[in-house]
């Protein structure tokens, strides 16, 4: 059983759409969790420092924006942690900030892996999430019975900052597979053809994804609740124009979905779902043609 393992203690930074479902699942499978956010929560466990989260735990998973996040975590963090810590950075960030905070943990003889993950708000809260996990495979053995509590996987990928790599790459498809798929509505759209018969001429074809049927009726819909918000993908697949310009590589469908999300980002649209990139074909769909 999950709650069985001899890790009882898990700390939690970070409280937004994925690190509350997750802090949450833990609790579920009867573990001793201890949370912190930037902002205090009316949750169990709540403490005033990652500091303190490390004080009182074993285990510490962390969900935070950015590099400048994850930095400032790690420095209040480091003082605190002991030979028997495991960290777990969730969060998508840089590569370089994947290995500053790993090299933090080995200065003082913490465990840590990279362990960025896929899935949004649905299936953080479902325990469905699937972990990409960079770093040494007897840390992930120790681990994996926290994981199990909000996953229903975990993929071992290689070394420490490997798994943040392959993260943004697959994040990068997400974000320009949305983007043609509200092109493609606008173009559906544009010869009087409802929005609806898209997704019934997709759903066979072997284009078709998880994606594509979750983001979609969305566009159709007109509905934008934040599951994976627009300012994050947007920092997401800016790390991976980064990665691509360190190597000299031309990333020109990268760059135009760069450009696209930034305009819809400074007309103040992101913080909601990443899928309102459709918005501008979702707002009135033509009648069909008799």
């Amino acid at each position: 059983m999950i709650g069985s393992s001899r890790i009882k203690t898990v700390g939690v930074l970070g409280l937004g759409i994925i690190g509350s479902r997750v802090a949450e699942n833990l609790r579920k499978a009867n573990f001793d969790v201890f949370v912190w956010s930037q902002t205090a929560r009316p949750v169990p466990g709540f403490v005033a420092s990652p500091a303190e989260v490390a004080h009182l735990t074993s285990v510490i998973q962390i969900f935070v924006r950015d590099d400048a996040a994850l930095a400032q975590v790690m420095e209040s963090l480091v003082s605190s942690l002991r030979p028997d810590h495991i960290v777990m950075n969730h969060s998508t960030v840089s590569p370089e900030a994947t290995k500053a905070a790993a090299e933090m943990c080995e200065v003082v003889g913490a465990g840590f892996l990279d362990a960025p993950f896929t899935g949004s708000k649905n299936a953080a809260e479902a325990g469905k999430l699937v972990y990409y996990i960079g770093g040494e495979p007897h840390l992930l053995d120790r681990v994996k019975p926290v994981l199990e509590a909000s996953s229903v996987k975990t993929l071992h990928l290689g070394e420490v900052g490997e798994a943040t790599v392959l993260k943004i790459a697959t994040n990068l498809v997400s974000a320009v597979t949305v983007q043609a798929l509200a092109e493609a509505t606008a173009i559906t759209q544009a010869a009087g053809i409802p929005a609806q018969r898209l997704l019934e001429a997709l759903e066979p074809n072997a284009n078709f994804s998880t994606l594509v049927g979750m983001k979609l009726p969305t566009f159709i819909r007109g509905d934008f609740e934040p599951h994976f918000s627009l300012k994050n993908m947007l920092k997401d697949i800016r790390y991976a124009k980064a990665i691509g310009k360190a190597s000299g590589l031309v990333t020109p469908v990268l760059d135009d979905t760069i450009r696209i999300m930034a305009e819809a980002e400074a007309a103040g649209k992101g913080e909601l779902d990443f899928s309102v990139l459709g918005d501008r074909v979702a707002a009135a769909e033509p009648e069909s043609k008799s």
